[in-house]
């Protein structure tokens, strides 16, 4: 599986037999320039133009915008229902999150994730080798509350995104020595599972 970070929440995941995009941005939304990208699955996490640029995406993807469970080209996914806030989502609306599992690797794609986890919606997720989760702390959960998400999940890999609060994250991991690379190409006996590799992507 290779991971390449087109920025804020956006990533490009090649898959055996897919190409996913998550989170697709408009440029006058970031600042940021969405490089011309063919998708056949597009996860969006809500609906806001930082978050939701689909017409930024070639190609005929399978979009994903609600929670549910979906299959296309070997890649099964499932969106669970979660808060762009910590109040129910009554400030910021909601935010869906994605796991995808292909072949032998899963990852779970935070979107703009306001608020702690449950311990039931983390057993529901269950293992994740790959967890994509913001570290921004104005718009989502900051880097105290992604830490302990990631403890609580305990995947073989973390890749902060919504770059804000990015070295209090990787204090607060233990990882502060990490240097960024532009892209990473995932394999099962790469992950530990006795200890979480922090991944810094380049955009």
């Amino acid at each position: 599986m290779d991971i390449k970070y087109l920025g804020h929440s956006s990533f490009f995941i090649k898959t055996k037999n897919a190409k996913i995009i998550t989170d697709p941005f408009t440029p006058e939304s970031t600042g940021l320039t969405f490089p011309k990208t063919e998708a056949d699955i597009l996860s969006i996490s809500h609906e806001r133009e930082d978050h939701n640029y689909q017409e930024g995406i070639k190609g005929e993807p399978l979009v994903l915008i609600w929670a549910g469970e979906y299959e296309k080209n070997e890649v099964r996914i499932k969106g669970f229902q979660t808060f762009h806030d910590a109040v129910g989502g009554t400030e910021r609306g909601s935010n869906i999150m994605f796991k995808f599992e292909s072949g032998d690797l899963s990852f779970l794609h935070c979107g703009d994730l306001g608020h702690m986890l449950s311990d039931d919606i983390i057993d529901e997720i269950g293992s994740v080798d790959v967890l994509m989760i913001p570290v921004g702390g104005v718009d989502t959960i900051d880097a105290k509350i992604a830490a302990k998400i990631v403890n609580k999940i305990e995947p073989g890999m973390v890749i902060p995104m919504h770059f804000q609060e990015l070295e209090p994250f990787l204090k607060e991991m233990g990882a502060e020595d990490v240097v960024p690379v532009d892209k990473i190409t995932v394999k099962k006996e790469q992950l530990n599972s006795e200890s979480v590799t922090v991944v810094v992507l380049k955009t």
